[in-house]
């Protein structure tokens, strides 16, 4: 199975570059699982019904989020009903919508995504992170109920990160960390099979901070004192994520490489895609 994780989408800029480029690399790259996150999407806070929809048209199979998931209160009403929409799984007991699904791939997998929020250095603080992990694996072992197990670890630090695909290696088939919008370098398959990234960036301008509008938060590491509220920056965007190819007989990641594609950093795209 060939599969695609794009990093956060940052505003207007990182969304239509999403939806304007995704069916293109669906079709060029033979992709049978997309999987986006779109945390950031509304202006750089939250995600919209609308959004989601319109990403989900271009290709994308599931959408999940991380601690902006609330940003926009609507996501609230339409989290119970969007089948796409993850949460983190780790919310309390009777959060509105869902932290993981089992969706069917082109090639007819049945692909169960998860969405985990970590801890270190995160508000608001969920529960607890591995035990969510176990939970999920529990309910739906990989090579049983599932064909294959992707995991966001939407999480601060890189140990958090590390450490929970350590704990999970080998009974899923891919840790991606998001959270930080910068792409990490450590893309590897790990002893047990699993395959592992600490960040995968973002889709968003990256003449920014952290695809903001650098001005404001530039301000206040300077002053301290707030001038306006965060914007997103509205450059052009570069697509950054990772690509696996997946075995159809283990479940374990084969291959792994980045994606990048766009103008301000090196593009790059998995040369077993080719």
């Amino acid at each position: 199975m060939r599969l695609l994780f794009l990093g956060d989408m940052v505003g207007k800029t990182g969304r239509t570059a999403v939806w304007e480029q995704l069916p293109g690399l669906i079709s060029d790259f033979k992709l049978d699982f997309v999987i986006v996150n779109g945390e950031n999407a509304a202006g750089g806070f939250g995600i919209t019904e609308e959004i989601l929809r319109e990403t989900i048209a271009a290709g994308c199979d599931v959408v999940t989020t991380g601690n902006h998931v609330w940003d926009q209160r609507d996501a609230l009403a339409f989290a119970p009903r969007e089948q796409r929409f993850l949460r983190p799984s780790n919310f309390p007991k009777g959060t509105p919508g869902r932290g993981s699904g089992v969706y069917i791939a082109k090639n007819g997998a049945r692909v169960l995504v998860a969405n985990i929020m970590g801890r270190v250095f995160m508000h608001p603080e969920l529960d607890d992170p591995f035990q969510a992990g176990e939970r999920e694996l529990a309910a739906c072992p990989l090579g049983e109920q599932a064909d294959a197990v992707v995991i966001d670890f939407h999480a601060e630090a890189t140990s958090e990160k590390m450490c929970f695909a350590h704990f999970v290696d080998g009974r899923a088939s891919l840790v991606v960390g998001t959270h930080t919008h910068q792409p990490t370098a450590d893309h590897q398959i790990l002893n047990g099979g699993t395959g592992y990234l600490s960040d995968a960036g973002m889709c968003g301008d990256y003449d920014s901070s952290l695809g903001m509008d650098k001005e404001e938060p530039l301000n206040r590491f300077l002053s301290k004192v707030p001038k306006g509220r965060f914007e997103a920056a509205t450059g052009p965007a570069t697509l950054c994520g990772v690509g696996v190819d997946i075995s159809d007989r283990t479940g374990l990641t084969e291959k792994i490489a980045p994606f990048r594609r766009g103008p301000r950093l090196e593009e790059t795209a998995p040369s077993f895609w080719a």
